[in-house]
């Protein structure tokens, strides 16, 4: 069971007292008077935006206008608050739109095909960022932020729950963790029906789940891959709501009495999606070293746009760590099959038909995270790829039963992934102009700077503010850069024929047993990266050369490049591969335990970390217990012990680490009940790192660029190395033996 301690009372401040009697008042309005005054104010407000926006400045006038807007943004930064935010977003907006209006009206006056190729194709990376900007600003800028709903009544009448765990080639090694998780979750055992799907149609999935009676479904086919092995479980189980974990996401024991709470207070609730957490670093994570120190590229959308498309009733369904109530799921044809993102698609599916979604920001799971970039690439085209089929098959702007925040959430999300063609234009803008000369602004270089830096370092500053907790600056630039080439084609021809491509499981588990770099992964980023650095060669050339009136132009185009060059060379280190020499990851844990040695002294400590096969823990000091040495290790779940074989693996000072030793299946599902299933191992890491400072950002992701300069002349002298060796020791040729 769980508790919850009262929240502390607050005063609400003096703005608060006004608008909440503000709100009073005009709710004692008649309603056709607040409809004709939300009217009048709508239309008034907009009347003031377009001329805000529209107004023709002058050089000076624009300066002074942008310098007033940045420093109020400045001061409001630093008052806390949802007001605060709006009003960040209302100046962004003001940058943003008077600079694109500004573009599109003042510096299009291109005249040959070079100046045309590169400046209506920069013009169109630049609409596409701004649409993406504004739709973001309409998920984010007020989370819901909703909070558990506690179940009342017995337990006797608590719903049944089928918990469904899909598998494809997963090893039984990480499957069988979420297993004994699910059966460890706190919920009458009459009522909770634990399921794995295993599409391998493997025996040793089989004998497992018949020794510890779970309930084992397979079929005769893999047609629609993971939603097809969905949709058959659906034909065969009967509970009133259906839980989806992933093979490797390991749920809490709180997780179903966490959520169930919200399905019987809102009848017309179909689904509740909670975080995907991870207790393993990603490939970004693993190989620039920032896991818990840099959010990673998942975090900003459990973190904060889930929470957002929670106000709009639009939250996606994510394909695991849910709860669905099976009836309306039914209603509307099972777990969508048309695309390979059938979760999201799902999800859309429900809120047509008119059932509400929603999320609860607390990490109730946590799984395995993608190992290698490969893998992690692998992953997100197919993400993309489903997207798109959406977005052409299914698009939200059309058909019935969305409203029109629905419509825009979901908009976005799949927008969000045709980034690439974008992203690369951006890399490549200003070598048009160092390298061919080409005019892809027809203004002055003072009048480009007056507009653009005001759009670019409000929209930095606003998504600071808004994200800083779940997603630092600059970071996103780097995500982006290395996807980009790999999901453009993708998404393209999902677009021009959406059943082009299949589903692709995502490998998880493994070991890295070297340091190596991804050549070909990294080969687009180190094109890009060189033709950058090219491009500043040229640009200083044009500099030391002294062009006539164009010394402003070069220095803008060269800042630019330096840039480019900054995020290209961090691209170019996430594809140096570190080792990982461990198969299950350790997770960080600070647990009470107790060591008996083989004479029965006892001595308490407290964990560092563990996995289901070890664990490293630190004694007080002065104790000491040799390598090598058998032993029993206790841990506590509140008054009660839990006993477990084990021998120390290594003994350095106060901190040892122990491998277990031949764990009963009683004994394993012991460990995992008292370890992964705590809710209190996720929640305590979950939103607490470091909040951005762009400044600081900066100079961090240019660090990692350094880094990767670094890694990739080190891999390029090995290269070159490896091949003089391999001529050097190559065998004669044919031609030669003939010569002599």
């Amino acid at each position: 069971m769980i508790t919850t301690s009262p929240e502390p009372t607050v005063a609400p401040t003096r703005s608060q007292r006004w608008a909440h009697s503000l709100s009073e008042r005009l709710d004692r309005w008649p309603g056709g008077v607040r409809r004709v005054l939300t009217v009048i104010t709508t239309v008034l407000c907009s009347l003031l935006a377009l001329f805000i926006i529209m107004a023709p400045f002058d050089l000076y006038s624009q300066c002074l206008f942008a310098a007033g807007c940045f420093v109020t943004a400045l001061i409001l930064r630093k008052i806390p608050g949802r007001l605060t935010v709006l009003m960040l977003i209302g100046l962004s907006l003001t940058a943003s739109l008077r600079y694109m209006y500004w573009r599109l009206t003042a510096t299009l006056g291109f005249e040959g095909w070079v100046d045309m190729l590169f400046g209506y194709g920069l013009v169109a990376a630049e609409l596409y960022a701004l649409i993406v900007l504004v739709f973001g600003y309409l998920q984010t800028a007020w989370p819901l932020r909703r909070k558990p709903v506690l179940l009342s009544g017995p337990p006797s009448e608590w719903p049944v729950v089928d918990v469904f765990i899909p598998s494809y080639n997963e090893s039984l090694d990480i499957v069988k963790v979420t297993i004994f998780a699910a059966q460890a979750i706190d919920w009458p055992k009459d009522k909770l029906r634990v399921h794995v799907l295993d599409d391998g149609r493997r025996d040793d999935f089989r004998d497992f789940c018949e020794q510890i009676d779970v309930n084992y479904i397979v079929r005769d086919n893999n047609r629609h891959a993971k939603a097809g092995n969905l949709n058959e479980a659906l034909k065969v189980t009967s509970g009133e709501f259906v839980t989806i974990f992933d093979a490797d996401h390991v749920p809490t024991r709180s997780f179903l009495q966490v959520s169930i709470g919200w399905f019987l207070k809102d009848p017309k609730l179909a689904m509740l999606q909670t975080p995907h957490f991870f207790f393993s670093p990603d490939p970004f994570e693993k190989n620039l070293n920032t896991f818990r120190s840099v959010p990673n590229e998942g975090e900003l959308f459990y973190g904060l746009v889930q929470d957002g498309n929670d106000l709009w009733n639009a939250t996606f369904f994510c394909g695991s760590c849910a709860v669905i109530r099976r009836e309306p799921l039914l209603e509307v044809g099972g777990v969508a099959v048309e695309t390979v993102t059938e979760d999201a698609h799902t999800a859309l599916k429900l809120n047509r038909a008119g059932y509400n979604t929603a999320y609860l920001a607390i990490p109730q799971a946590a799984g395995l995270a993608t190992e290698s970039l490969s893998r992690h690439i692998s992953q997100r085209i197919r993400w993309a790829r489903g997207m798109a089929q959406i977005f052409r098959t299914d698009n939200p702007l059309l058909g019935k039963g969305l409203k029109l925040g629905q419509r825009l959430c979901y908009l976005n999300a799949m927008l969000h992934f045709f980034y690439g063609l974008p992203r690369l234009a951006f890399l490549t803008a200003p070598l048009a102009f160092l390298f061919f000369d080409a005019q892809i602004f027809h203004a002055s270089a003072l009048m480009i700077t007056a507009y653009v830096l005001p759009h670019i370092l409000h929209a930095s500053l606003t998504n600071s503010c808004i994200q800083g907790q779940f997603r630092h600056s600059f970071w996103n630039e780097v995500y982006e850069t290395v996807l980009a080439w790999y999901i453009m084609g993708p998404v393209l021809m999902a677009l021009v024929n959406p059943k082009f491509g299949g589903f692709n499981v995502t490998d998880k588990g493994g070991i890295i047993d070297k340091k190596f770099f991804e050549w070909k992964l990294a080969r687009p980023y180190i094109i890009l990266l060189s033709l950058n650095v090219a491009g500043m060669i040229f640009g200083l050339v044009k500099l030391s050369e002294g062009a006539e009136g164009a010394t402003t132009t070069i220095l803008i185009n060269l800042a630019w490049t330096v840039y480019n060059i900054i995020i290209t060379s961090a691209s170019v280190a996430v594809a140096s591969e570190t080792r990982q020499v461990r198969s299950e990851p350790r997770v960080a844990a600070a647990l009470p335990m107790r060591l008996t040695r083989a004479d029965g002294t006892v001595i308490d400590g407290v964990t560092q970390d563990f996995s289901q096969k070890g664990l490293g823990f630190r004694l007080p000091e002065g104790a000491n217990v040799p390598q090598g040495e058998r032993v029993h290790i206790s841990l506590f779940r509140n008054q009660q012990l839990s006993v477990f074989p084990a021998v120390i693996a290594f003994s350095r000072g106060t901190l040892l680490g122990a491998q277990f030793e031949a764990l009963t299946l009683r004994q394993q599902s012991e460990l995992v009940r008292l370890t992964f299933s705590r809710a209190d191992t996720w929640a305590s890491t979950w939103g607490n790192g470091q909040v951005d400072t762009p400044l600081v950002a900066l100079r961090d992701v240019s660090g990692i660029g350094l880094r990767g300069i670094r890694e990739l002349f080190k891999a390029t002298v090995m290269e070159l190395q490896r091949l003089l060796s391999r001529r050097r020791v190559a065998p004669p040729s044919l031609e030669n033996v003939l010569d002599k």
